[in-house]
């Protein structure tokens, strides 16, 4: 059983201190027999052994009862504390680039191999965890967006859906930023009852695929109340793009373990971000290590904290039935060997 086992009344329990007192009462000698005999002799031929033990059963049995009577009377049972979410949270979209350069290793440790996306991935379910009151989804875009998730608090959900994704998994290549963007505010403005929206959109590269530039998609988020938040990541040099398998997303290696150079890839201009984001009333970021990747979800996680209202209350499964069957067990017992095995002479 679930809860926790507490008493309505303990103070009732108190009375279970009276009982040993009434035991060492009752067991003081009482009055004389009732019938008397000119010797010993024709009382020992008169009867059988005394049962010495029979007392004390029935004394016991029927102190046992007065101790399950009372426990039902302080009125044991199981407490289940619920917590509901009254106010919703933030509604937040995050949007995350798959495009081929995000296989780039410049961000990490080298001995780590760790892509720009693997980095990012990491930092995404940190966030998500820290924000359990809030809707959160999540739009995946290369040269065409895809919703990963729709906005919801099933937060295990949405980290298995994140989890599921990887870059070369979208057959199209190229950035289309603006379409992404315009995406994740159509799925923010159909959502009833926000009292609050963001995006957060995470890319490497410029928009050079998509019907909708980045700036009208923008103009578009703003017109909806909708803030973004844009990052770019990436180190601001060129750097080698290492060749990886678009099935799986797992780099290739030669014989000695080592990644296998594919291309240079160029830093990007992240200009536009900057533009994207005082257009929507947002702000901007530019991360080229882990740790600074981290840092703006940090600080992104404590500028949009959600005011949240949490309703209380308890819910009871009264168990008094149980001790309350038990002492009436033990006074049918008591009863049946009070007129049976020993039973008494008036």
């Amino acid at each position: 059983m679930n809860g926790e086992f507490e008493f309505q009344f303990p103070w009732m329990l108190a009375l279970l201190g009276l009982l040993p007192v009434y035991a060492l009462l009752r067991g003081k000698t009482g009055k004389l027999s009732a019938l008397t005999f000119s010797s010993a002799d024709i009382a020992r031929a008169a009867g059988g052994k005394a049962r010495s033990a029979a007392g004390r059963l029935m004394a016991g049995l029927r102190l046992l009862t007065v101790a399950l009577g009372i426990v039902a009377l302080a009125g044991p049972r199981l407490a289940n504390y619920h917590v509901e979410t009254e106010t919703p949270g933030i509604d937040i979209l995050l949007v995350l680039d798959l495009s081929w350069s995000m296989m780039a290793i410049d961000m990490g440790k080298p001995s780590e191999k760790l892509s720009r996306y693997a980095i990012a991935s990491r930092v995404l379910k940190d966030f998500i965890k820290k924000r359990p009151n809030d809707r959160i989804g999540l739009v995946a875009f290369s040269a065409v967006p895809y919703l990963a998730s729709p906005l919801t608090l099933n937060h295990v959900w949405l980290a298995e859906n994140l989890e599921r994704l990887h870059v070369g998994l979208i057959s199209d290549l190229g950035t289309a930023i603006g379409d992404a963007v315009a995406v994740a505010a159509k799925r923010l403005k159909a959502v009833p009852n926000s009292k609050s929206r963001i995006m957060i959109l995470l890319t490497d590269g410029d928009n050079n695929k998509g019907q909708i530039d980045p700036l009208p998609a923008a103009q578009l988020a703003a017109a909806l109340g909708i803030k973004i938040y844009a990052i770019g990541i990436g180190v601001e040099q060129p750097c080698t793009l290492p060749a990886f398998d678009p099935a799986t997303g797992e780099f290739k290696l030669d014989a000695g373990g080592n990644v296998i150079p594919f291309l240079q890839i160029q830093p990007a201009n992240y200009a536009v971000l900057g533009k994207m984001a005082d257009l929507s009333g947002g702000h901007a970021y530019r991360a080229t290590n882990a740790r600074e990747l981290q840092n703006i979800y940090n600080q992104i996680d404590r500028l949009e904290k959600s005011e949240v209202k949490l309703r209380r209350y308890t819910t009871y499964k009264t168990l008094f039935h149980w001790p309350l069957l038990a002492a009436l067990g033990l006074l049918a017992v008591e009863s049946i060997l009070a007129n049976t095995r020993f039973r008494r002479v008036p």
